[in-house]
């Protein structure tokens, strides 16, 4: 069978398919020693002899498996592979990958903490990341405001950001918190993830968010006792259950 070359490429962890289709373009990308074309197809069982920057890509020669991991980020990383403020990454400390590259599923802002996602199965990430699949993130959010029941309503009905009209799909207080305490935390659920969405929710309800952490994603919870900057590797049955909840082929 097949696909489109920067959909191979995608799916072994070298980069999401935008970024492969631009790098062809600047002539980085060849097959059997020809320039590559975007949208050019290949058989995905045997492509042939691709180079990136002049790198032979091993892909014929690997039995591919999917691996996810579970990083616990802190507050302070970015997360981009390089940045050219010298700030720190959520690469950084990553497990080495011999064949492909970790792709981070989903992204949280530089003042967001808790659970983040990393597979080499650039399929499975899109998967998970596109809004058609409505996967769940939870968050615990700790919010400045005066809020009460209107404000609450007004956040689970929809509110317009600069990216459009979006809602919690549930949104809690927690710990039999008092409404009238400025500091509250909460815990609420979203299936998107735009940028900073969180944060400009509560913006449109004069509150302001100064603690943010992400404690799920999908059916993955962040392991309690993974300490912050640490990461995990989900065994064989969690991943075939994340792969479910998209009803993902397994490859």
């Amino acid at each position: 069978m097949s696909e489109k070359i920067q959909k191979i490429l995608s799916h072994y962890g070298y980069g999401s398919r935008r970024i492969i289709e631009e790098m062809i373009k600047l002539g980085n990308i060849s097959v059997n020693g020809k320039k590559a074309e975007v949208g050019q197809r290949l058989d995905n069982k045997n492509p042939g002899e691709i180079k990136i920057k002049g790198a032979i890509i091993p892909i014929q020669k690997t039995q591919f498996k999917t691996k996810i991991i579970i990083y616990n980020k802190p507050e302070g990383e970015i997360c981009t592979r390089n940045d050219d403020k010298k700030r720190p990454t959520v690469f950084d400390k990553l497990p080495f990958l011999k064949i492909h590259r970790w792709i981070s599923i989903g992204r949280l802002d530089l003042n967001t903490r808790g659970l983040l996602l990393f597979t080499n199965n650039g399929y499975l990430a899109n998967q998970l990341m596109h809004p058609r699949n409505k996967v769940e993130r939870e968050y615990y959010i700790r919010v400045f405001g005066d809020i009460n029941k209107n404000t609450m309503n007004i956040l689970k009905n929809g509110v317009k950001i600069k990216d459009g009209y979006v809602s919690f799909k549930s949104i809690q207080p927690m710990h039999n918190q008092e409404l009238s305490k400025k500091n509250k935390w909460f815990k609420g659920v979203l299936c998107e993830g735009k940028y900073r969405e969180i944060r400009s929710m509560w913006k449109t309800v004069q509150c302001q968010v100064n603690r943010l952490i992400r404690i799920r994603y999908g059916n993955i919870m962040l392991p309690k006792n993974l300490k912050l900057g640490h990461w995990t590797e989900l065994n064989s049955i969690l991943v075939d259950n994340l792969l479910n909840t998209v009803y993902f082929e397994k490859h």
